[in-house]
């Protein structure tokens, strides 16, 4: 039976209006998910539907979006494309530093980032067409080879976008924001490539049966290439979309999206064997992640418990839409008729009406409901998978405890998007105050600005907001610390010898400053000579990797500098009986598993930041910046370096 042929209802008993309403949702399984988390969240939560909100939550679709209508060309022609994500930070890489760096004219900056977003995806579709690749592995390699790309050409550290381009992540008239208008306009797009098309056919051809359409004429081949470029054309879109809403180009940003690109296609009804999708069902997708993601903020859902929801909603969506196929539902058309397309319309605007009815009513249960007495805080964290910041967590909610605060944590995942979301949510979650850990200090400064415009007071913890209004910044001088770590390593190994040095995460301010403050440090031993530097991105995991490698090619050092404990940690694994003797390692954080190293004696020294005591000065601060009582701009924790002569009276 062809895709276009509508399946047999069986039937049954219900009749009439009743009956149409259940086909109704059957036929629109995407779309009756969006109706219930719409109407879900409206009603455990009176911040959810406000216009600031609700435009917040098509900003936060709008990067997803264009990426997933890409990656629906590929889907419906039976491929998968998993290196969006890491071709949208690359073109905005490439177009932020032509910009800067090398001082190319804007508009041919942009030019140069699209043609670099075009030039992937035709690699990609030659590794598939004409090298046999499976796309599962092709687009992988691609993954790798764009994200490593991204980070060669920024050097690991983010680039600022031109100003001319960035405004494509503001607002016009003050309120309607670009990012939607740009989404909008890349699935109209979609929708027309798709169904007027001669490639939007051949694609469901391909997808159906690759070996008819070979048969019947196709050169399949040649639309494979055509079908990549489209996908690597829109992630290079959604790339300067969210760079632009960062005013800065991330060689990190990005990371996972290909994943929400997929979900959301499949989500939005396309299926994986190929043959099937729209445009629309993938914009609906998109929407159902946007809001569950913005409803679970504002929610206060825990930022673990997070991710085990989305996961379980994405699951349920599509069992969903196969108990719907099973149910005799109409198969999504490769191309309606204007018959379908007008019976498809009405669905759509029944399902608004329904929807602003349902959502008007429950909205009613939140305007009687007296205002909470406890103060809202919101804190955003870089991470929470790393014991560093899991303390800063823990010292504030011990502190909101104590002042009575209610505390909403959330974990950005070392993500500068995903925290600029979060932080719109707490814009538009009538918060009392927010406090903020910034994956990168300029990407946090546009949504730093939102929450200054709303009258929010923003303290900033551990890293600064660059070109934004902060009430304070609670921190402590990581230059300082890396300074400090230099000089316990040189002076314990007697100012001579040679060391190694594990890098963090390429890219983030903790990374860059703990290391300029080492290398400054050690220029008053120029008896140490770093013979090696290699990045283990705050793991230690990664870090027992890294060291094991470096240690074939340099197996006498003396001395090795971790940008934090957990890569000391992992140094130390790898350094086995050395470790303490007759190599010395330093780390940096003072974490409970870092001290107990310290105090065992295979961890020399660690730079300790007290970051229980980051967390409670920050909520204290951002109480009193609620309040408006006054607050020091600037409140520094001391560094300290511990040793095991000291590590016995110290508390993080």
């Amino acid at each position: 039976m062809a895709a276009t042929d509508t399946l047999k209802s069986k039937p049954g008993a219900q009749g009439g209006a009743t009956g149409g309403l259940r086909r109704l949702l059957l036929d629109n399984g995407a779309l009756t998910a969006l109706i219930v988390l719409v109407i879900a969240m409206s009603a455990l939560s009176g911040d959810f539907l406000t216009a600031d909100n609700l435009l917040n939550v098509g900003v936060q679709a709008a990067v997803t979006a264009i990426l997933a209508f890409g990656v629906t060309f590929v889907i419906v022609s039976a491929g998968i494309d998993l290196s969006v994500g890491s071709v949208a930070a690359l073109s905005a890489t490439v177009l932020a530093w032509s910009a800067t760096e090398a001082g190319i004219p804007v508009a041919l900056a942009v030019v140069l980032a699209v043609l670099t977003g075009i030039v992937c995806g035709l690699v990609n579709g030659f590794l598939v067409s004409y090298g046999k690749l499976p796309p599962f592995i092709a687009t992988l390699a691609m993954l790798s080879v764009a994200r490593g790309l991204s980070l060669v050409i920024s050097q690991g550290s983010p680039i600022a976008f031109p100003d001319s381009v960035s405004h494509l992540g503001d607002t016009l008239g003050g309120w309607l924001p670009v990012p939607v208008l740009v989404m909008v306009v890349m699935g109209l797009l979609t929708a027309f490539v798709l169904g007027r098309t001669y490639i939007g056919r051949s694609m469901y051809a391909i997808g159906g049966n690759e070996e008819a359409a070979r048969l019947s004429g196709l050169r399949v081949k040649k639309q494979k290439l055509a079908i990549y470029a489209f996908s690597g054309l829109f992630a290079a879109a959604a790339g300067i979309v969210l760079a632009s809403r960062l005013a800065s180009a991330q060689p990190q940003a990005a990371q996972g999206y290909e994943l929400d690109a997929i979900a959301a296609v499949v989500i939005g009804g396309a299926s994986l064997a190929g043959g099937t999708g729209k445009a629309s069902g993938t914009l609906i997708g998109a929407l159902i992640l946007a809001v569950l993601r913005n409803g679970l903020n504002l929610l206060s859902v825990s930022a673990f418990w997070q991710q085990v929801v989305i996961g379980v909603v994405i699951a349920l969506a599509v069992l969903f839409d196969t108990v719907r196929r099973k149910a005799g539902a109409t198969a999504p058309a490769a191309g309606a008729s204007g018959g379908d397309k007008g019976k498809q319309a009405l669905t759509y605007v029944i399902a608004a009406v329904v929807a602003v009815a349902v959502v008007g009513a429950t909205s009613l249960l939140h305007n009687d409901s007296s205002a909470a007495a406890k103060p809202k805080i919101g804190l955003s964290l870089s991470t929470l998978n790393n014991p560093f910041f899991v303390q800063i967590r823990d010292g504030a909610e011990e502190e909101a405890k104590k002042l009575g605060v209610d505390l909403t944590v959330t974990d950005a995942q070392n993500d500068a998007s995903q925290q600029a979301n979060q932080l719109q949510n707490f814009t538009s979650g009538s918060l009392d105050a927010v406090v903020v850990n910034p994956v990168d200090s300029d990407a946090a400064g546009p949504s730093v600005r939102g929450a200054n415009k709303a009258d929010i007071p923003v303290v900033a913890v551990d890293r600064g907001v660059n070109k934004a209004d902060t009430s304070a910044l609670v921190a402590s001088d990581n230059v300082e610390g890396g300074a400090l770590g230099a000089k316990a390593l040189a002076e314990k190994l007697g100012g001579k010898g040679t060391i190694v040095i594990l890098q963090g995460q390429a890219g983030t301010s903790a990374s860059r400053e703990r290391g300029a403050g080492f290398a400054e440090g050690l220029k008053d031993y120029p008896g140490i000579k770093v013979v090696a530097k290699q990045p283990a991105d705050f793991d230690r995991t990664k870090g027992l990797d890294v060291m094991t490698n470096l240690l074939q090619a340099h197996p006498d050092i003396d001395g090795v500098f971790a940008e934090n404990d957990e890569m000391a940690l992992g140094a130390i694994k790898a350094l086995g009986s050395k470790a303490g003797k007759s190599v010395q390692v330093v780390g940096f954080d003072g974490t409970p598993d870092g001290l107990k190293a310290v105090q065992a004696g295979t961890l020399y020294a660690s730079v300790a930041q007290q970051p229980s005591e980051l967390g409670r000065i920050a909520v204290r601060n951002a109480l009193r910046a609620a309040e408006d009582e006054k607050v020091e701009k600037m409140v520094k924790v001391p560094v300290k370096v511990v040793t095991k002569e000291n590590v016995a009276g110290f508390e993080g």
